[in-house]
């Protein structure tokens, strides 16, 4: 048994997460092996580092959920589980959590031999990394929002690493104290931040952890037994794993392919790969298809959310005129006009042409993802006024477009070059640019903006176009790290690399923060009265909303599939890496159909409401 302090108003959460793997094999598996035991997909956009100690990217956490353990898991209905903590508990403050760690535990090499036992150390050691800026975490600020002095540690203004709230009292005895109280910090032990790593080992290789799968430690269900960038990688069951009679899947084969998301369909029917996506471009084919249609079935959504972010520190090349975006993006009407002239449905018709309504969100923060005392929290303090209704009105976009002219008549170039970049990976996103590209334009008028888009490859993407600030508008998207609203407000603040909007010009307040930050550091001081945090919360996002500093567009997953993995087995949480394990997992005799999923689901929901409330007792 283990023990914890339940957390009622967080509890109630109904995360969807969708099994998105993007990789493939190369060639039959036929007679191969047993198909029972390996599972084959292809993928286009590469990795770039193994290094989970410093990613935030999908694509490479979800690497790393299979190869490290977490102290928590979550099993398939949602329901906190031991892993490398088999208990815990929490003080009468809220502010010291202590977990007893699993006995034996081994650290293994890519060749699976053994390196050392996992130990309260390695949780130290991972989190001094983390908190040393010149590694350049780029989830540091999760930890350090939490843990008492790491963001002074951080800082540089302690340098005693013994005073940040992380603490080996024994080999097997980890504690972590907080800050303040923080009714969520359970729900975020499954991110990367709070993964452990085996500091001698770190200390043998320096910089290249995590730059291949040799200079990386295993204590997790796989071994990247290859790692062959843009080539293949091959993971493999560990031998030495604690749990490893529930890892029934034996080996996991990725094949690169730049052309993935095209070709990964006729593989599948080759019998060459377990997962495909099915584009919207060929959906139509496999519907009236009664032998394909037989094969697919639809996705779930997810609780990552995705909107169109306005750039206030443009960085992108003359031609695109960045000094004249920066005098546009800065006018409230101007953003406005965009908000309301965007056609979501219209660009999600690309990637759901059958029920694009089910993708569609009107607020960041999806519906579903918490609630108070039976009222979901896209409800509260102000934010049913975005959440009950469409943002796309021709009317108002064009009332504030002639605002926006009148306004910036002398001070701005028309038309306003707004630099659209896509990801080619994708060729519903390619599509979809398009879409948006015509629809703003004829709907405002090229006499008022010139949308441009720009192909940029897979691999690499979000260093090239977000984070070097290369755009005027992009479509981004952001997955919850712990059961509170608070997470999506992080891509927001002025650490990530987002939109910037603290460099919104027009919002300073007597403090030098801009509105919206004010509002949310008083959602975030409030943590014992669950209501009043939430409706503080709910505020700054209708503001943020209302001033259009983003379009909020859609909810992830969703769309369709083949595939021979069950979605109802794999790990489930809204939050974390947990949802990206194949521990647990079979594969079946052939893919689930839609009609199979719709009764799966309707099952699991039954099973998952039981799951739930006896694990509230």
């Amino acid at each position: 048994m283990f023990k914890k302090k339940r957390l009622t108003a967080l509890m109630a959460i109904l995360l969807v997460l969708s099994l998105t793997m993007t990789a493939c094999s190369s060639g039959n598996k036929k007679g191969s092996k047993d198909e029972s035991e390996e599972y084959s997909t292809v993928y286009s956009g590469e990795i770039t580092t193994l290094n989970y100690l410093v990613t935030s990217t999908t694509l490479e956490f979800a690497l790393a959920a299979n190869l490290v353990d977490t102290l928590i898991d979550y099993d398939e209905y949602g329901v906190v589980q031991p892993c490398l903590a088999t208990e815990w508990n929490v003080s009468d403050d809220n502010l010291v959590w202590t977990f007893k760690l699993r006995e034996g535990v081994k650290w293994v090499t890519h060749d699976g031999k053994e390196y050392g036992e996992v130990t309260a150390q390695d949780f130290v050691d991972a989190m001094k990394y983390i908190l040393n800026p010149s590694n350049e975490s780029q989830t540091a600020n999760i930890a350090y929002s939490v843990l008492k002095n790491a963001e002074k540690y951080y800082n540089g203004e302690i340098t005693d690493f013994e005073e940040v709230g992380v603490k080996a009292v024994d080999k097997y005895t980890l504690e972590y104290t907080l800050e303040k109280p923080t009714p969520y910090f359970l729900s975020m032990l499954t991110y990367v931040c709070f993964f452990p790593v085996n500091g001698q080992f770190l200390e043998e290789v320096g910089d290249k952890f995590g730059t291949d799968n040799t200079n990386f430690l295993y204590n997790g269900a796989y071994i990247m037994e290859t790692f062959e960038p843009q080539t293949r990688r091959v993971l493999v069951a560990n031998e030495s794993y604690w749990d490893k009679e529930n890892v029934h899947i034996k080996r996991l084969n990725y094949t690169y392919n730049k052309e993935a998301a095209t070709l990964s369909p006729e593989l599948f029917l080759r019998g060459d790969i377990d997962y495909t996506d099915i584009p919207s471009s060929v959906l139509d084919e496999w519907m009236k298809d009664p032998q394909k249609k037989d094969m697919i079935r639809p996705n779930r959504t997810s609780f990552y959310t995705y909107f169109y972010a306005f750039n206030f520190n443009p960085h992108f090349a003359p031609e695109y005129e960045p000094e004249n975006w920066k005098i546009a993006v800065n006018n409230v009407n101007f953003r406005k006009s965009i908000f309301h002239a965007l056609d979501r449905k219209a660009a999600m018709l690309t990637e759901e042409p059958y029920n694009p309504e089910d993708r569609l969100t009107n607020t960041i923060t999806p519906k579903n993802f918490v609630n108070l005392d039976g009222v979901d929290y896209t409800q509260l303090g102000g934010l049913d006024k975005f959440s009950d209704n469409d943002s796309f009105n021709e009317k108002l976009a064009l009332e504030y477009k002639e605002k926006a002219m009148d306004e910036l008549k002398g001070k701005a170039t028309f038309p306003v070059k707004i630099l659209m970049p896509y990801n080619t990976s994708s060729s519903e996103w390619a599509n979809r640019a398009q879409v948006i590209e015509q629809q703003l334009e004829n709907l405002l008028g090229t006499d008022y903006i010139d949308v441009i888009i720009e192909p940029h490859p897979p691999t690499g993407f979000l260093d090239e176009t977000r984070r070097a600030g290369n755009y005027a508008l992009e479509e981004c998207n952001w997955g919850p790290d712990y059961a509170d609203p608070e997470t999506y407000t992080d891509p927001f603040t002025p650490d990530s690399n987002y939109n910037w909007p603290h460099l919104a010009e027009g919002y300073k307040e007597s403090n030098g923060k801009n509105i919206y930050e004010n509002m949310v550091d008083k959602a975030k001081a409030e943590v014992l009265d669950i209501e009043k945090r939430y409706n503080l919360f709910a505020e700054a996002e209708a503001f943020f909303i209302d001033q259009a500093f983003v379009i909020p567009y859609a909810v992830g997953g969703g769309g369709y599939s083949a595939s021979k993995l069950n979605p109802f087995e794999s790990p489930y949480s809204p939050f974390g890496v947990a949802g990206e394990r194949f521990k647990g997992q079979r594969i079946m005799s052939k893919p689930m159909n839609t009609d199979e999923y719709h009764k799966a689901l309707e099952k699991w929901e039954k099973e998952r409401a039981e799951a739930l409330k006896k694990a509230a007792q």
